[in-house]
């Protein structure tokens, strides 16, 4: 099968290999022109039989958007469209109604595996419908793990990055509580080889994971993480997801507290910890720090 993919980064660039080792053909393109098989998203299309599937995987936003956008204009009845980036699964379904008119198909992908997924697969979360997702599930086949789990066709357009948002708001909250067992542990007075404690759990544990794994590798590399600092980002799903349980009324205690936790990580001086202080020392005329 013929797939056109756009964005050949950390991510595009290892499923391009992940999807050609399986025996499909992949025409990449790149703004990248050393990553890049084509000039431009016309050679592309020009070089894919009809009916065409072209993938992005490209930042979310705007510049997913351009690239739909020019897609529309150069693709024919039939074909097919997959982002699989980590746009805001509000975005899918206005998508699919404008391509419709023009014959175009449209599935929206969330995908998982990061940098390990050439060698291990990706988990893959589509929205859309089932008759284009079956045209496609060679192309899925190749990408995801072996064996049963790792593809789920999660519902109509919006689902996938619907069921991917949720996925990474489950992942905050896992990392946060491993982040927050770790630091216990390094200030205990009683444990003094912490490495090993968390390489104890690998097996046998109720809560080992590939988390867990990573974490085990970031301490082999350096046993206190003297290396980095405590500065947490976040990519806005973990934000989509505490809206939606807002919107829901499902009571999201842990997924609603690691999106705070990364928030204070970005402050040098909370300023809501000094409002405390001073309270404090108004009140009870307890001690401050100046």
């Amino acid at each position: 099968m013929q797939l056109g993919l756009i964005g050949l980064g950390r991510m595009g660039g290892n499923m391009r290999d992940r999807i050609r080792a399986a025996g499909h053909e992949v025409v990449g393109y790149d703004h990248h022109p050393e990553n890049s098989d084509v000039a431009n998203l016309a050679e592309l299309v020009s070089k894919l039989a009809a009916p065409r599937v072209v993938w992005t995987m490209v930042p979310a936003g705007k510049i997913t958007e351009d690239a739909i956008n020019e897609l529309a204009g150069l693709l024919e009845p039939g074909d097919i469209i997959i982002d699989g980036g980590n746009s805001k699964f509000t975005d899918d379904g206005p998508r699919a109604e404008r391509l419709k008119p023009k014959g175009i198909h449209y599935l929206d992908v969330g995908v998982s595996g990061g940098v390990w997924g050439k060698d291990n697969g990706y988990a893959l979360m589509v929205g859309g419908e089932a008759d284009v997702v079956a045209k496609v599930q060679p192309i899925f086949d190749a990408l995801k793990p072996a064996g049963e789990f790792g593809f789920a066709h999660a519902g109509t357009h919006g689902a996938g990055h619907y069921a991917k948002m949720i996925h990474n708001g489950i992942e905050y909250g896992m990392m946060q509580a491993y982040g927050e067992g770790y630091e216990i542990l390094i200030a205990s007075e009683l444990v003094h080889n912490v490495p090993a404690v968390i390489k104890s759990w690998r097996e046998g544990s109720v809560v080992k994971s590939w988390l867990l794994d990573l974490l085990d590798r970031a301490l082999d590399e350096d046993p206190t993480l003297s290396g980095l600092k405590g500065y947490v980002d976040d990519t806005g799903e973990g934000r989509w997801t505490v809206d939606e349980a807002i919107r829901l009324a499902v009571p999201a205690h842990v997924l609603a507290a690691s999106i705070f936790n990364r928030f204070e990580s970005r402050q040098d001086d909370s300023p809501a910890m000094k409002a405390v202080a001073a309270l404090r020392q108004q009140f009870g005329g307890h001690a401050v720090k100046r």
